[in-house]
């Protein structure tokens, strides 16, 4: 029988902060997934947007999907910014410039703004001890730019920069843990989460933005242009993904692992990677070394959290 830790909450708002009307893929997992981000925050926030899928599709000018402060910066110094930002407000209520109302900055990037571009700005964030949450929506690629490959990007995907053929099997590198790196710098909260488990995804939003200090989310957000899925099947994928062990659901608190969903017994990763034309090319053999390496990283998982 699955056990389950996921917080179901008596009443989401209705407020939409990440107004419709903007311009995402149809099936769009990133999207929803920043939906449900903001219905956990509220609107006493600040946004700090990297370069990527979000920023473009939310705010072509003259319009915006934005309805609280938001503001653009490149891949590489999201953190940077926000550090900024969480400086000024500091500085500010000292002065005594702006009353003492716990206005919450939150950074979010996509896994190349994290996990390559913007990891040198994070980790120094991280490692000062800035008082923001850092969300990054990973899609396992740069999809914006053309779906080129990431270091979040798994092994064996077929990528325009790692592409599938007679010599390669596409992706030959494993992707990158980054929730790991994250909870390797002590910060006080670190998660992962999927809007296929929205009440999930919303409660850990919550407790990471009320956490003092840093905090950082993982949330993995189906790409159906770029995962090459059906686009009715993107809350499906994200389910999969979490009964198969390829993303399970996790908190780390003050250096403690807890698993949000710890099913009885794992799916075989195939009902996974079947479902995707980014993996259809590869064979059993492939196959079977993936499903190897999720067990074996997902028993790790298992005695961090006894």
């Amino acid at each position: 029988m699955e056990k389950y830790a996921i917080y179901v909450p008596r009443l989401v708002t209705k407020k939409e902060i990440f107004a419709p009307g903007h311009r995402a893929c149809i099936g769009c997992g990133e999207a929803l997934a920043v939906r449900l981000v903001c219905k956990a925050l509220g609107q006493n926030v600040i946004m700090v947007n990297a370069t990527g899928c979000i920023e473009i599709i939310s705010s072509q000018l003259p319009y915006t999907s934005w309805r609280v402060p938001w503001i653009h910066t490149l891949f590489e110094n999201t953190a940077a910014v926000a550090s900024g930002i969480e400086a000024g407000l500091k500085v500010m209520t000292k002065k005594g410039r702006r009353s003492p109302q716990d206005v919450k900055v939150v950074a979010m990037a996509g896994d190349g703004g994290t996990s390559d571009i913007g990891l040198q700005a994070l980790s120094g964030a991280f490692e000062r001890g800035h008082n923001f949450l850092y969300i990054c929506f990973d899609n396992e690629a740069y999809m914006n730019t053309g779906i080129q490959r990431s270091s979040a990007t798994p092994y064996g995907a077929s990528t325009t920069t790692s592409p599938a053929g007679k010599i390669s099997i596409g992706q030959v590198t494993w992707k990158k843990n980054m929730p790991a790196i994250a909870a390797a710098h002590d910060i006080p909260y670190v998660a992962t989460a999927c809007p296929s488990y929205p009440f999930d995804l919303m409660a850990k939003v919550a407790k990471g933005v009320a956490t003092r200090g840093p905090a950082y989310i993982h949330i993995l957000s189906v790409c159906p242009t770029g995962w090459r899925s059906a686009p009715d099947l993107t809350v499906r994928l994200g389910r999969l993904a979490v009964e198969t062990g390829v993303f399970p659901l996790y908190e780390v608190e003050k250096g403690k692992y807890k698993l949000s969903f710890a099913p009885s017994q794992l799916r075989p990763v195939q009902d996974y990677l079947k479902l995707q034309g980014r993996f259809r090319h590869l064979d059993k053999d492939n196959i079977r070394i993936i499903q190897e390496r999720v067990r074996e990283e997902y028993s790790r998982l298992l005695e961090k959290a006894a």
